[in-house]
């Protein structure tokens, strides 16, 4: 117990300086923010429309991979090419990577003839399977702009096939850095890259 008393002075400091360094957007956690952001797709599948396909005519869209900066459930702002600050008080429902899938899923279903699936129907008929990686989704300090990065890689039902697409889409916050304005320029991003991805599936 002695060692441990002892030891406290020397944390306050540290953390303390950790603290003050820190830029102003970005949030230091313990506090809920006032709201929650989610991804709404601008189209989804008309309801009680049924569908029918062979399983090569399926389409399983995958949780994209991410790196480390967007499995998290907060907004990224890079700031110049070696550092990364949070949107203060800005939090989403879930990690981007499930809520770009989710997204993405609804608008391939939308805009195309497609049965698609998710990854919990994967072992019924995966047919062709959409993978990828979700490169960028926050925002770009320097353009004041929220940017979404998806590197896509199509693999066809018979395995036999691979085809990669790199899309981005930018939007501008046209405000301050904060959780309202980013939340509506990364929504507007990703729907632009998701009605891109369902226009090349379903061409």
């Amino acid at each position: 117990m002695l060692r441990r008393l002892r030891s406290l002075p020397l944390l306050v400091p540290i953390l303390f300086g950790a603290a003050v360094s820190l830029s102003g957007c970005v949030s230091l956690g313990g506090k809920t923010p006032p709201f929650l952001l989610t991804l709404d797709a601008a189209a989804a599948p008309v309801a009680g429309e049924a569908r029918t396909a062979s399983e090569a005519a399926t389409l399983t869209i995958l949780i994209p991979t991410a790196p480390q900066k967007l499995r998290t459930v907060r907004i990224p702002v890079q700031q110049d090419n070696a550092s990364i600050a949070y949107v203060k008080d800005a939090q989403w429902v879930e990690a981007p990577p499930r809520l770009f899938q989710r997204l993405v899923s609804e608008t391939v279903a939308a805009r195309t003839s497609r049965v698609v699936l998710d990854e919990g129907q994967y072992l019924t008929a995966p047919g062709d399977q959409l993978a990828g990686q979700l490169m960028e989704f926050g925002v770009d300090a320097a353009t004041n702009e929220a940017v979404v990065v998806y590197q896509a890689m199509l693999v066809n039902a018979r395995g036999k096939s691979v085809t990669q697409r790199r899309f981005e889409a930018r939007e501008p916050i046209g405000s301050k850095v904060e959780a309202k304005p980013v939340g509506e320029a990364l929504t507007a991003a990703a729907n632009k890259v998701a009605v891109d991805i369902a226009g090349w599936l379903g061409s």
